[in-house]
């Protein structure tokens, strides 16, 4: 049911859709059975684009493979890597610091109860073309501004700055920019050749993103976000990465089961995430056995379906394109289930 036609006719109709500009499509079966890749619009099948959130997999597996080499447990207190000045009120909660109890798994789970510094204020700053740095002390101090809603793993709430902190901590830990980290543990790891950290702003490689009808040029933005959301890659390598990811590649395979700890998210989107994963449902009958990765901004996606053994990477470049993206990949999993 699925053939190179099938997945032709995904993309070309998904830039028929109102604001999608450009869309980019790999799927494989584990099996390797097959392999295809189709792009439409403005985008080519080779073309670089920003991945976003789906970075969060990459910092994942890096703290995994830390974890493998016995320097960093999920357990660990972010105040064993973190200086006094940076934890002081970072999450102050109904008059009582809980800083010192936050563990690297709050963080990475989005359990940990520290404000997101991507704020509505701050989206409208960006969709409306007014680009800026994000680096790290900027991020903290904006956490900082806001109040926290929760103490630390009472529930999950999805934040950008744990993963600028996770940056943190990984560089502290390897006593390396996380720029070598991701290239160390990852790209040179799995032969990347087109994945890379996004820090030049005079870069122009990358496809263009979209807000509705608006291309928007961030390359201050983008070029200041790297642990959180900052890698470029292409769809093959983007499909390198996440197969080595769920396969055990990159860390010891059982421990992407200890990631399944799911707790249910509002926002960005309705989804659950775990412990630096997320899970997308594709029907109301498995609504927690869904396809597990991870989504971006920028309309980027990197999934694996587990009961069809399908992968799948890609991007729509649209800030708000995800459920045009799901539903290429929903069509995928019906056609294979008929099979």
């Amino acid at each position: 049911m699925i053939d190179q036609a099938f997945i032709n006719e995904l993309t070309s109709t998904a830039t028929t859709k109102k604001n999608i500009y450009g869309a980019l499509l790999c799927v494989e079966k584990g099996d390797d059975s097959f392999s295809y890749v189709s792009a439409a619009g403005n985008i080519l099948a080779h073309t670089p684009y920003y991945i976003a959130s789906v970075t969060k997999l990459y910092v994942t597996a890096v703290l995994l493979k830390l974890k493998e080499e016995g320097r960093v447990d999920l357990e660990h207190k972010i105040s064993n890597y973190l200086p006094s000045d940076t934890l002081l009120k970072l999450h102050y909660f109904k008059g009582h610091d809980y800083s010192n109890e936050i563990t690297i798994k709050h963080l990475m789970s989005n359990t940990s109860g520290i404000p997101d510094y991507f704020t509505a204020e701050a989206i409208k700053d960006l969709i409306g073309g007014r680009d800026s740095a994000w680096g790290y002390e900027k991020v903290v101090a904006s956490a900082k501004q806001e109040k926290p809603k929760f103490s630390p793993g009472v529930r999950a709430q999805y934040s950008d700055t744990n993963y600028q902190l996770l940056g943190k901590i990984i560089e502290t830990i390897t006593e390396k920019d996380i720029h070598s980290v991701f290239k160390e543990y990852i790209f040179n790891e799995l032969e990347l050749k087109e994945t890379y950290l996004y820090e030049d702003e005079t870069d122009s490689k990358p496809a263009p993103f979209y807000y509705k009808d608006k291309k928007l040029h961030l390359p201050k933005y983008m070029s200041s976000i790297g642990p959180e959301g900052g890698i470029v890659s292409t769809v093959k390598e983007s499909m390198i990465f996440l197969r080595a990811f769920m396969n055990g590649r990159l860390f010891p395979k059982q421990y992407l089961h200890e990631l399944k700890d799911w707790k249910l998210l509002f926002g960005p989107g309705l989804f659950y995430y775990g412990v630096g994963i997320a899970s997308q449902p594709v029907s109301l009958f498995e609504f927690k056995t869904g396809m597990i990765g991870h989504w971006g901004q920028t309309g980027a996606f990197a999934f694996y379906h587990p009961k069809t053994d399908l992968y799948f990477t890609g991007t729509v470049n649209q800030f708000y394109g995800h459920s045009v993206a799901a539903k290429m990949m929903i069509k995928m999993i019906k056609a294979c289930k008929k099979v």
